[in-house]
């Protein structure tokens, strides 16, 4: 098991953009493809309170439904990058 779980949905270019950085920072992550009607987004909304993707959740630093794909890159460079 993981410590980051990463709601996307296939196709989506933020998404893509989270999946970039996850992949250059070499991180262990599970990915959970989100339908593409928001009503039936129920996972997501459970996690992060809204239907919008991307959102990532990461058990060791508490981080638990983080939207927004540039806030989601920003803070995987700043916990997981060279410092």
């Amino acid at each position: 098991m993981t410590d980051i779980t990463y709601y996307e949905l296939p196709g989506c270019p933020f998404c893509a953009m989270v999946r970039s950085k996850l992949e250059e920072l070499d991180l262990q992550y599970e990915t959970v493809d989100v339908p593409a009607a928001h009503h039936e987004r129920t996972r997501v909304k459970e996690v992060s309170g809204q239907t919008g993707v991307p959102v990532i959740t990461d058990e060791v630093n508490g981080v638990r439904g983080m939207p927004e794909s540039s806030d989601i890159v920003e803070y995987l460079e700043k916990t997981y990058g060279d410092e």
